[in-house]
Parts: structure tokens; C-alpha cells; sequence
């Protein structure tokens, strides 16, 4: 198995005996898998890009942003400002 970064070439028996690894490694690590049969490149797994804000580490996956969180809160009186 040839690996780099973001890219991986495994020949279709590893993938086929280890299926929903291969799953994971391009949903979750976001890896694209090229897939070889005797040597030659026959298919490639690629994740779905989305437009969905992306977080990294052990938590990622698990926040919902909801609303706008790059621009201040204008219309919210604050505890600190009475």
C-alpha cells in the first residue's frame, strides 16, 4: 500500500477484506483511495466535498453551527454593560 498525506493506492483484495475501513478513512480522514487491480489504477474513493464549516481535532464532527459566528451579537445587552 502506497501512502501519501491525503492519497493512497491499495490493491481492490485489501479493500475488499477491509471495506468499511476504507470508508471511514475517506469520510472521516477525508483521504482519497485509489483503488489497483494487479498494479493498475482501476477506481478512485474521493470524499464528498460540502460547504459545511470544517473543524479538525477529536471533537470534529460533533459541533452544529447554527447562525452566524464570525460576526458580533449587536441587538444582546450584555450582564457586563448594566
Amino acid at each position: 500500500m502506497k501512502k501519501t498525506p491525503f492519497a493512497m493506492e491499495v490493491p481492490a483484495s485489501e479493500v475488499k477484506n477491509s471495506w468499511h475501513e476504507y470508508i471511514d478513512l475517506v469520510s472521516r480522514g477525508r483521504q482519497e483511495v485509489t483503488v489497483t487491480r494487479y498494479g493498475k489504477p482501476i477506481i478512485k474513493l474521493v470524499p464528498i466535498e460540502d460547504d459545511a464549516p470544517k473543524f479538525v481535532g477529536w471533537m470534529a464532527g460533533t459541533i452544529e453551527v447554527v447562525g452566524d459566528i464570525i460576526n458580533p451579537i449587536e441587538d444582546v445587552k450584555w450582564e457586563a454593560d448594566e
